[in-house]
């Protein structure tokens, strides 16, 4: 005959149900063991992600032209390990200004060869990911790249508006130097002479303010000579083509070759098309072959658009010496 439960062991039985006994001490030293190397092994990967991004960055302008694929690889683990990964916080705070900096290479990749739908696409992730991290410096980069690559496709009225938005995101004078100075060529090409010279009074002052502190790391590039060929460029689209073509040629000369041949090439435009509002179609035609040459060799498609644009210039003026070895060279 069957042994019965007394109501004792009943009740045992209904509470060890109910409370089953939780993990023991082992289990959870093992579980924290776990997480503890999952939280190494992510820290590694991002720092190798961290370190291999900023030696991408820092491959001559020649040699970038080959790198899409890669640099691609590199924002989609960023953004699987963002998505599905597990990490503390300070890890995922790496991981979106990460993934940030990424976006933003890969759309300036993009809008160097006129891949403008992916640019933006590229830019406004660029943008969420600052907004993530709580950078209001590099939330105020991705509205000036977006307000430049508007300015671009000569939507300025847009560039306009982005741009006094992502002046009021950054503090640093240096960078809001360089904002008030997109929106001075903005408003120049728009033919509004009383307020680019207003923003290019403020562009000079900020950036003499900056010296004293370090440049935020999206525009650590930005200096005199930036500051001299857009201010004649913004000059020459107001009609002073004199002092324009002063500033341009100034600009170029404090240039470091090679690490920024890619401006180099558009500054070397700039300056071939102030030399035909001069009527000096013989230095313009060398300047534009010289900024051609330049621009395919290092594969900057938008480069050789610039130089493209004053082909048509150029043929009203094809007597003048080295014009027709300039057109034939961009017919090539």
């Amino acid at each position: 005959m069957a042994r019965q439960l007394t109501d004792t062991q009943r009740l045992d039985l209904i509470s060890r149900w109910k409370n089953p006994p939780g993990p023991s001490e082992q289990d959870r030293l093992g579980r924290a063991e776990r997480m503890v190397k999952e939280a190494v092994r992510q820290h590694k990967l991002v720092t190798l992600l961290e370190a291999s991004t900023q030696r991408l960055s820092s491959i001559a302008t020649e040699q970038r032209q080959h790198l899409t694929a890669l640099l691609d690889g590199h924002l989609a683990t960023v953004t699987d390990l963002i998505e599905h990964g597990r990490y503390d916080k300070p890890t995922g705070q790496r991981l979106h200004h990460l993934a940030a900096s990424l976006a933003q290479t890969a759309a300036w990749h993009r809008f160097d060869r006129g891949q403008h739908t992916t640019a933006t696409k590229h830019w406004v992730a660029a943008l969420h990911s600052a907004h993530t991290t709580g950078d209001r410096d590099m939330g105020a980069a991705m509205l000036g790249d977006l307000a430049y690559q508007a300015a671009w496709c000569k939507d300025h009225p847009t560039a306009i508006g982005i741009l006094t938005h992502a002046i009021t995101r950054t503090d640093h004078p240096a960078a809001r130097s360089l904002l008030h100075l997109r929106l001075a060529r903005a408003l120049a090409a728009q033919g509004d002479e009383r307020e680019t010279r207003r923003a290019l009074t403020t562009v000079e002052r900020l950036l003499a303010a900056s010296t004293t502190r370090p440049l935020p790391a999206w525009c650590s590039w930005y200096g005199e000579a930036d500051l001299a060929v857009d201010t004649g460029q913004a000059l020459l689209d107001l009609g002073d083509t004199a002092r324009a073509h002063q500033l341009i040629t100034e600009g170029r000369a404090l240039l470091p070759p090679p690490e920024r041949d890619k401006t180099s090439g558009v500054f070397l435009a700039y300056q071939a098309a102030s030399h035909l509002e001069l009527k000096e179609p013989e230095i313009a035609a060398r300047t534009a072959g010289e900024a051609l040459q330049l621009a395919r060799r290092i594969g900057a498609p938008r480069c050789e658009a610039l130089v493209q644009d004053l082909v048509p210039a150029f043929r009203h003026v094809r007597a003048a010496e080295g014009v027709e070895e300039f057109l034939a060279l961009a017919a090539g």
